[in-house]
């Protein structure tokens, strides 16, 4: 080429072309879910309570991590898992988008499945149930508070993670799902049918005793969006029917959104903390009634080994309060908040940002609360509930007659 110019021009857009043109399409998928890692972790090490980590070294994991092979998504959540199990907290966990969906649809009211909560022992990872909600597949089938989940269609679930659990026990309604549980020393398999679920979260009812004192018993059993508003339909209801005291039913609550358990306190105490929330620098802040509550009629709760996260915030604020006199088995002992974080291929992490205290500063995560009347109760079917085979819900009623008694006697 004679023209040095045209051949200098010509060398120029030569490397331009190596530069610019097409790169490796594995080469670009890897970069993409690197990114997602990346996202994750960077999530994780703004937002966890815990700064160190479990005592790893986040920053040398998120290194590691990332130099693992990963040609597509699903690669990408596995590395992620991955790397999320080394802080050793079940609550802390990535919803893939159709399990983030799915944890969206059951806190605003309803869902498909068999209804059971379950979160996984901290030490020896196994599945337990929180509880069944209530009227669900598995609620009929009587799986109890703390049984263990050995295995879902046959699938061992001892490497399984929460929400791959859950996604085994998902599926069309109608169709059946097969878990092998394990209550004490036994095991045993039950078959549930999937169904939908809606999550009205309370049933109330006008209980009349013998002697004529009119009872408002009240089960709540999720903390979901419709949880505060039908409390207060169902109290403002009782309320004009004449009631004299209340029994609040939390027992297999496994909780659910934390500002519900708020808002239904309010409902109940009208001064006075209700929890505090400690973040990871021990910072303290807190959610105080606000001067509406709707009744001060006596009030007993009840609560067992499924009264869990949101209901035992509500419990330990009414008892550290004076407001309601506590009557069951101890509380599950969820002291964890977590918060919901969109990530940006419609998936979703959960990172425990905070833990709570109640009034009394008590720190009942893996404690619980103890109530006042410590009163077991041995396994009763489902229409056995509220009454005279329930001996938790007649020790509430026994408490309530002495306390109108006291009452009319200081008139």
């Amino acid at each position: 080429m004679r023209n040095p110019l045209l051949k200098l021009l010509l060398c120029i857009l030569l490397a331009l072309f190596v530069w610019v043109g097409p790169q490796n399409p594995a080469a670009l998928a890897v970069g993409s879910e690197q990114r997602f890692v990346s996202e994750v972790w960077r999530i994780v090490s703004r937002a966890y309570l815990d700064e160190t980590f479990n005592h790893q070294n986040w920053w040398l994991a998120r290194q590691r991590f990332l130099k693992q092979p990963m040609p597509d998504r699903e690669s990408a959540y596995q590395t992620t898992q991955d790397m999320l199990a080394l802080l050793e907290d079940p609550y802390t966990r990535l919803l893939k988008p159709e399990q983030y969906r799915s944890l969206q649809t059951s806190t605003s009211g309803e869902l498909t499945g068999v209804g059971l909560q379950i979160t996984q022992d901290a030490e020896q990872k196994f599945l337990k149930v929180i509880a069944p909600i209530e009227g669900s597949p598995a609620a009929l089938a009587d799986v109890q508070p703390r049984d263990r989940v050995l295995a879902i269609d046959g699938v061992s679930t001892d490497t399984l993670m929460l929400d791959e659990a859950a996604s085994l026990m998902r599926g069309p309604v109608g169709s059946q799902v097969s878990l092998l549980i394990g209550r004490e020393s036994q095991e045993f398999e039950v078959t549930l049918v999937r169904d939908r679920i809606t999550l009205n979260p309370v049933y109330a009812d006008l209980k009349t005793q013998p002697d004529g004192q009119r009872i408002g018993y009240i089960r709540l059993s999720q903390f979901n969006a419709n949880a505060a508003d039908e409390i207060r339909t169902a109290v403002l209801s009782l309320e004009e029917q004449g009631v004299e005291g209340y029994i609040l039913d939390l027992r297999n609550n496994p909780g659910g959104l934390l500002q519900a358990g708020i808002e239904i306190t309010r409902l109940w105490l009208d001064r006075g903390t209700i929890v505090y929330t400690v973040n990871r620098q021990g910072i303290l802040d807190s959610f105080s009634a606000s001067g509406l509550a709707l009744t001060d009629d006596p009030l007993v709760v009840l609560v067992n080994q499924g009264t869990a996260s949101a209901s035992e915030i509500l419990a330990g604020a009414l008892k550290d309060n004076g407001r309601a006199v506590l009557v069951g088995d101890v509380t599950f002992g969820k002291g964890l908040i977590q918060s919901l974080f969109d990530l940006s291929d419609g998936s979703g992490l959960a990172v425990t940002v905070a833990k709570y205290e109640t009034p009394n500063h008590s720190d009942i995560n893996k404690l619980g609360i103890q109530p006042d009347y410590k009163v077991p109760l041995e396994p009763i079917a489902r229409e056995q509930v509220a009454t005279a085979d329930d001996t938790q819900y007649q020790a509430a009623l026994d408490i309530l007659h002495a306390s109108a008694i006291a009452l009319a006697e200081a008139a």
